[in-house]
């Protein structure tokens, strides 16, 4: 039962879990959730690199959702930890249909949060006969003006965050910052590679929530993930062409889709769940006055649980 309380449903331990063997190289975690005659739905985590959370569980219904998460390639659980050879956007959406076909699933809802929503959108135009709809939050359309602003728009609203991440980088290198971090983030040598890692997650890390939070300790698994793997990423503009998310729209509209979006995120600002709300008729923009970027702010977590509860009574949104 909803838990309105804490705005999810309870705690929840997975039912399958295993790991995939994708390629040579990678070797993926999953897991299932919930009932397996229920709504189908993939779970799609963000960063990248962020990996999976057991909170990730707690926006369906267990007894009427069969939900199937996984950490993408060098994420989480997932082996090797932090590995961006053989790791592109069409390598994770190829992931997903392997983790499809497993599971014997023809079509499900797709759920995604920030570059969740990044692969969920990239999934969803390269197989919409696979999608039921889309669920997605702190949209990212991975474009360069987007990319910038998470590099350097961070000093706008955060100029002592973004002070402390400059810091490391001589003057000369900070005129290109993403490359100044891939080139000490991908270094082999440890004393190198890990404090940059660990600068670039700090960085993501104090800018999610609308209001300040307690810091967690350091992570080796979060901040190696998500420093390689975003700024491998960013690196490649998603190994994207310029807007092709939005461009390529016309292949999911006919599908429902719900966009939660914090009014105050400063990770993925509300002008790309905008321009993506305006390029998708039907589409319905949720957009929540007192958040930021976290999942697990209180407004968001609820409109994402209400998305969820309104899609297993109508298979709809609007």
């Amino acid at each position: 039962m909803f838990d309105p309380s804490s705005a999810l449903f309870p705690p929840i331990a997975p039912s399958r879990h295993g790991m995939l063997a994708v390629d040579d190289l990678h070797t993926i975690y999953w897991e299932e959730v919930g009932n397996p005659d229920g709504i189908p739905v993939i779970f799609l985590h963000g960063g990248p690199g962020a990996g999976l959370s057991p909170q990730h569980r707690r926006f369906f219904d267990p007894d009427q959702y069969r939900v199937i998460l996984f950490d993408q390639r060098g994420a989480g659980k997932s082996t090797p930890l932090g590995e961006c050879r053989n790791n592109t956007t069409q390598l994770l959406i190829d992931d997903i249909e392997r983790l499809r076909q497993m599971c014997g699933i023809e079509q499900w809802l797709v759920f995604g949060g920030s570059w969740g929503s990044t692969l969920a959108l990239a999934y969803g135009e390269a197989h919409p006969e696979r999608c039921l709809g889309f669920v997605l939050r702190g949209v990212f359309l991975c474009t360069q003006e987007e990319i910038d602003w998470f590099l350097d728009g961070a000093r706008w609203f955060h100029p002592e965050v973004h002070a402390e991440f400059i810091a490391p980088i001589p003057v000369e290198e900070r005129g290109n910052l993403l490359q100044a971090y891939v080139k000490r983030i991908m270094s082999d040598d440890p004393a190198v590679h890990w404090p940059a890692v660990r600068a670039w997650s700090r960085f993501e890390g104090r800018r999610v929530f609308l209001l300040p939070q307690a810091e967690d300790p350091p992570s080796d698994a979060l901040d190696l993930g998500v420093g390689r793997l975003e700024s491998h990423y960013m690196a490649n503009l998603g190994f994207f062409s310029e807007d092709q998310l939005l461009r390529n729209v016309s292949r999911i509209a006919h599908l429902p889709v719900t966009i939660v979006q914090g009014r105050y995120d400063v990770i993925c600002p509300p002008v790309s769940a905008w321009r993506l709300h305006q390029a998708w008729p039907g589409s319905v923009l949720n957009v929540i006055p007192d958040a930021g970027h976290g999942a697990m702010e209180k407004g968001i977590s609820r409109a994402l649980v209400a998305a969820t509860e309104q899609f297993k009574r109508k298979r709809a949104f609007a």
